[in-house]
């Protein structure tokens, strides 16, 4: 292990105790570990540890720091897309709305041609039935003129009769 390393870097002893919250960290870590070996206690000296984390800091924060960097200018693109498709899905409902509006300007157009051949049909079945009314009028008056005819003709020949018919004579 590194330990043997970390002994020379700085004035610490072996005579010196860890720290009670040393001990629990490294006895938190060893649990952690594969349990299939036993391991060792290991005491380590907290200015090392400090000195590890402040490299590990220096090495890796600046690739981090430029991670995070790259994944907010993703967040900030990827909401910009998402804006995009947004707008992208209003404009094809919208032209969705206008397929829709046209076909209901066809289908009116289709019925209001419908309704000028009903208007048609209407107008020529009027003037049907107007020709109709004026030749049963004129049948009508044929028939009651026929009829004051036969009328008149059967008068005269009542007429006729007693004129015919043998008048007795007057006595004088």
């Amino acid at each position: 292990m590194e330990v043997e390393g970390m002994e020379d870097e700085g004035p610490s002893s072996q005579s010196e105790l860890p720290h009670s919250e040393d001990l629990q960290s490294v006895q938190q870590e060893s649990l952690h570990l594969d349990g299939s070996a036993p391991v060792e206690n290991v005491y380590v000296d907290k200015k090392a540890v400090d000195k590890l984390t402040e490299g590990f800091l220096t090495h890796y924060l600046p690739d981090l720091q430029n991670s995070k960097r790259a994944l907010q200018e993703l967040t900030q693109n990827q909401l910009v897309l998402l804006d995009t498709l947004d707008q992208e899905v209003t404009k094809f409902r919208e032209c969705n709305a206008l397929l829709d509006l046209n076909s209901l300007f066809t289908e009116a157009k289709v019925y209001h041609n419908k309704l000028v051949n009903i208007r048609k049909e209407m107008i020529m079945l009027h003037e049907k039935t107007t020709k109709l009314k004026k030749r049963a009028l004129k049948l009508q008056q044929q028939k009651q003129k026929e009829a004051l005819e036969k009328e008149q003709q059967r008068e005269k020949e009542l007429e006729r009769e007693r004129q015919l018919n043998a008048k007795p004579a007057k006595r004088t």
